[in-house]
């Protein structure tokens, strides 16, 4: 048992830090959005968690990963709880798509290629929706200032988000059902989930 508590930690702090990896790279490549966002493949080391871990390791992976956004500085804050809502929650919650890694694993197990994106594609659509929840709130209560005159508010952050959150989402589930399918046994480690 002692020896795969700490595998779990070593992958929980190999994983968050290729996610951060991935996201300071993807910071790089595409700076439109000027306060904060980018379409980015860095929720996939976070899935990866959820998927061989279950709930408790994409949850963990998601918050290490949003507190090394901040103690790094590679944040874009205005208010403390922003920050907790656009670093903190929004990255926990992508640790939710560990709610079907036993379907996940036992997908993949099987071969079975129509089941294994199902389940997959609607881990990560339901992590990416309570992600954008979160940027979609903080962006509604501190970044409204930023919509042109005469939009509401809440569209003004609907377009903002989802204009990241959108592409982000059909590109890491792309890239996440290629990894499965291509190297599965890196989703198939945990004998509790599967």
């Amino acid at each position: 048992m002692k020896k795969n508590n700490t595998l779990f930690l070593v992958e929980v702090a190999i994983f968050s830090a290729l996610a951060y990896m991935l996201d300071l790279l993807s910071g790089a490549l595409s700076q439109v959005w000027p306060q904060g966002g980018s379409i980015a493949i860095s929720m996939v080391p976070i899935f990866i968690m959820a998927f061989r871990w279950g709930l408790k390791g994409g949850i963990l992976s998601g918050f290490v990963l949003g507190l090394l956004q901040i103690v790094t500085g590679n944040f874009y804050g205005v208010d403390p709880v922003q920050i907790f809502l656009d670093y903190i929650v929004a990255f926990v919650v992508l640790g939710f798509a560990g709610v079907v890694a036993k379907q996940v694993v036992n997908a993949s197990k099987e071969d079975n290629l129509k089941k294994l994106i199902l389940f997959v594609a609607v881990a990560i659509f339901l992590a990416c929706l309570l992600r954008f929840s979160a940027h979609f709130v903080a962006g509604m209560i501190f970044f409204g200032h930023f919509a042109p005159e005469g939009q509401p508010v809440w569209l003004y952050s609907l377009i903002y988000n989802g204009s990241y959150m959108l592409p982000s989402f059909v590109v890491t589930t792309v890239v996440t059902v290629l990894l499965i399918k291509t190297v599965p046994r890196i989703f198939r480690f945990n004998k509790s989930i599967a």
